[in-house]
């Protein structure tokens, strides 16, 4: 199992999104999705944040809020437990360059047109609604999605 964050900085009515494109062997590739990363040995769920997006977008979070935890269960990739965040604060410049892929701001009505994993679309749903924190199970078979729970209730498919 693994642990990651993931956030979506917040500005002007829309996310920072990343287009994983860069990556060799990349779960992720072609997707867009937020920014974030694998935790190092002894790092809080907000240290990880905080060092994952500095590395990939130049940014210092001054302002941020853990929304829920994410269980992706897949038979292609190791189970993964992400914490994923907002947030509306930070110093800084948006670095042209990221090693993962390339960053743009995306209005957040424009980002279902994006290639996105289905499950995404849930939680991004969620983080709009302002949902309280929760808890989510995404299980998929390749790249298609077969279950999630919410908060323990298996939602329609």
């Amino acid at each position: 199992m693994k642990n990651t964050t993931l956030c979506y900085l917040e500005q002007d009515g829309g996310w920072l999104m990343l287009h994983r494109v860069k990556k060799q062997q990349d779960e992720n590739a072609g997707k867009w999705i937020g920014v974030g990363g694998k935790f190092e040995e002894g790092e809080s769920p907000d240290e990880c944040l905080c060092r994952e997006v500095r590395e990939e977008t130049g940014l210092r979070l001054t302002r941020w809020a853990c929304r829920g935890i994410v269980t992706f269960v897949s038979d292609r990739w190791p189970t993964e437990y992400m914490h994923l965040y907002t947030a509306d604060g930070w110093e800084g410049t948006l670095a042209e360059n990221c090693p993962e892929g390339d960053l743009a701001w995306v209005k957040k009505e424009k980002v279902p047109a994006l290639p996105l994993w289905e499950g995404d679309r849930i939680f991004l749903r969620l983080l709009e609604e302002a949902h309280p924190f929760f808890s989510l199970k995404l299980v998929y078979e390749g790249d298609h999605l077969i279950r999630a729970v919410l908060d323990g209730k298996e939602l329609p498919r």
